[in-house]
């Protein structure tokens, strides 16, 4: 980092109105702010936009700077403050954000139960409708699978192979998916 005496002359130079010194200060400080700004949150632009308010927010007060203390430490204060001010921040607005939600689905659930019985109510009855036209053996495989019934035992009982149960449960269920998806639309 630069010496105290560099330093001094830089901020001197600063605030009688030299911009360009200010680079100096940020390039020579940049890493260290961002570094401790950087251990205390997730999120790389969140970081980025702090790190540069920390360097706006010391450019204007760099007036108030004594040049007795240590300018790194005076550095950190401002980035401590504005995380402390980001987390504030954040956290009201996580919380009003959460409020919020919770009073729209408060306002609303009864329409959402509602319309989600009705959907419900008529997609199962389209399902229905779907499985009564299907091939009587894809009923009975359809139905099987509904009581639990295992392949082995339905294959057994239809006089068929495991893999023709598979097979068929595989094409009743493509039938149902276009059917049902005739109907609700």
């Amino acid at each position: 980092m630069l010496e105290s005496n560099p330093i001094e002359s830089t901020i001197h130079k600063v605030v009688a109105g030299d911009r360009d010194a200010y680079r100096l200060i940020v390039r020579e400080y940049q890493l260290m702010i961002r570094g401790y700004i950087g251990s205390q949150l997730h999120r790389a632009d969140e970081m980025e936009d702090l790190s540069q308010e920390v360097f706006l927010t010391a450019y204007r007060n760099l007036d108030q700077y004594d040049g007795r203390g240590n300018f790194a430490a005076w550095l950190r204060g401002i980035a401590r403050h504005q995380l402390l001010m980001h987390f504030r921040t954040t956290g009201r607005r996580k919380a009003n954000d959460a409020k919020f939600r919770e009073e729209v689905t408060q306002a609303i659930q009864h329409d959402l139960d509602q319309t989600f019985a009705e959907q419900t109510d008529f997609a199962v009855e389209s399902l229905l409708r779907c499985i009564s036209q299907l091939p009587e053996r894809m009923k009975r495989v359809v139905r099987a699978g509904l009581d639990g019934t295992k392949a082995p035992a339905l294959a057994s009982e239809l006089a068929t192979s495991v893999g023709a149960i598979y097979n068929l449960h595989y094409r009743a269920n493509g039938l149902l998916r276009e059917c049902v998806k005739e109907q609700i639309q």
